[in-house]
């Protein structure tokens, strides 16, 4: 059994891929409380300011404050607010 053929390789400066974009999709600002961190309980990211410790599993995790489904309500209101209405 043959391996299958190896469809990239590394180039002169040891990068192995092209396409791929550098960099972070998490850029974060010039502190670190810019930065964004996912919350244990729904998993998506959010600044750490909008985020609370909580003891879960014997552990302190960063879990959205005040809940998830608040802040997933939230944002989209907000988001709305901050748009002028189309004509």
């Amino acid at each position: 059994m043959a391996k299958d053929d190896i469809k990239t390789t590394i180039e002169a400066d040891g990068l192995r891929y092209r396409s791929k974009a550098p960099g972070s999709p998490f850029a974060t600002g010039q502190y670190f409380g810019a930065a964004t961190m996912s919350c244990f309980l729904c998993g998506k990211h959010r600044p750490r300011s909008a985020l609370k410790t909580r003891k879960l599993l014997g552990r302190s995790q960063s879990v959205c404050a005040p809940s998830c489904k608040a802040l997933d309500e939230a944002v989209p209101a907000a988001a709305a607010a901050t748009t002028p209405p189309q004509a």
